[in-house]
């Protein structure tokens, strides 16, 4: 019997929820167009049912609104006084039924989707499936490729990129910015001949830089991914015609609606879905969906993830139109000790989907005390 049949007719009865918020150190600086991370703070949901059965989501906000206006102040303030009361308002059949009641509630798409997150890992427990089983996966292993940031010198770039080519993951992605781009991607062109490529813009560039980004036409990328500003979809429909390489789209797409109008006015012909940035898994398989239908390949990115936000997203790239790799690095990549338990792992760029139900990891709850700052615990009200 399939998961979705089921579920029908379960009540999900969430008695309280927890929020901790964590601080985890990189193992090197991660350097992008908008900002250097040696630190990744985030909030770690945990939702207990009635039998004592615990769900986990992660917020993927940055303690600075660098990627987008959300930090992880605000996703705790949002949490605490709107979203967490919202969850227990009314009894709850199904994840699926969270965006709708969320509605009211504009934006604040990162702590949306860590409270659903939770939900969704909770729910798919107690059916006793896969959270990709859940969402309608079927991968059983999943292609990833690298996310590299900025580098002190190229030549520095050029070890880390062979670093991690000889470790076989299916794609290498660059970060780039005005004064760190052409030249840079041409040496490591030249050095890597033949390896899968893309450059990430972090919306660094405007109209004005079309020249300099057609550049980049010579080098056989895959992609260059937001090149324009982070709101926009009406110059990235000017700028597509100018290149030969696909755009792709990310911080501009935040929601069902955003890829809709992107595919409809030829925006791009890509689609980083990231499911913090679009409120959660459900909307993530919404925008997966319409691209499929469209024949619109997406990818999973990554924001720098510890172990409960990687599981989510091996869970949402097991859906059939993820068809290049996305950025779940191995946890090894970022962190000398993930809060999960075994890690994920990457051997020749493929990850083995785990089994499992709900995310398929166990969290390690010594690791998680060990990087908790402080936690919040919030009751169900009880019934009359």
């Amino acid at each position: 019997m399939a998961a979705a049949e089921r579920g029908r007719g379960m009540t999900i009865n969430i008695e309280y929820v927890i929020l901790r918020h964590l601080q985890m150190e990189l193992k090197a600086p991660f350097t992008t167009s908008f900002g250097t991370f040696q630190t990744k703070e985030f909030i770690l949901v945990e939702v207990v049912d009635c039998d004592g059965v615990s769900g986990w989501g992660e917020s993927v906000a940055f303690s600075v609104p660098w990627y987008s206006e959300e930090t992880v102040k605000t996703n705790w303030h949002m949490l605490e006084e709107f979203l967490v009361p919202l969850l227990f308002s009314k009894p709850l059949r199904h994840p699926a039924e969270l965006p709708e009641r969320f509605a009211a509630i504009r934006q604040n798409n990162m702590a949306k989707a860590a409270l659903e997150g939770a939900v969704w890992d909770l729910y798919a427990k107690r059916l006793g499936v896969p959270l990709c089983q859940a969402l309608g996966g079927t991968k059983k292993e999943i292609e990833v490729g690298v996310s590299i940031g900025i580098q002190p010198t190229v030549d520095d770039l050029l070890q880390v990129i062979e670093r991690y080519v000889a470790q076989g993951y299916r794609r290498i992605k660059v970060k780039i910015k005005p004064g760190w781009d052409v030249d840079v991607i041409r040496d490591v062109r030249r050095a890597f001949p033949d390896v899968p490529l893309m450059a990430d813009a972090n919306s660094a560039y405007t109209l004005a830089d079309a020249k300099r980004l057609q550049a980049l036409d010579e080098f056989g990328l895959m992609m260059i991914e937001q090149p324009l500003a982070a709101d926009d979809l009406v110059d990235h429909v000017r700028l597509q015609p100018l290149l030969k390489t696909p755009i792709c789209l990310d911080e501009s797409i935040r929601s069902y609606d955003d890829a809709r109008k992107a595919l409809d006015l030829g925006s791009c012909r890509i689609i980083n879905i990231k499911i913090g940035r679009v409120g959660g898994l459900w909307e993530a398989k919404r925008i997966h969906d319409l691209c499929a239908e469209r024949g619109v390949p997406v990818w999973c990115g990554g924001m720098l993830e510890a172990g409960v936000g990687r599981a989510h997203n091996i869970a949402i790239t097991t859906l059939e139109n993820f068809a290049l790799p996305g950025d779940t690095a191995a946890s090894s990549h970022y962190w000398e000790r993930d809060i999960i338990t075994p890690e994920v792992e990457v051997h020749n760029g493929l990850i083995r989907v785990p089994n499992a139900p709900g995310i398929g990891y166990d969290v390690d709850r010594r690791q998680v005390e060990r990087y908790t700052q402080f936690a919040k615990l919030f009751h169900r009200a009880p019934t009359a």
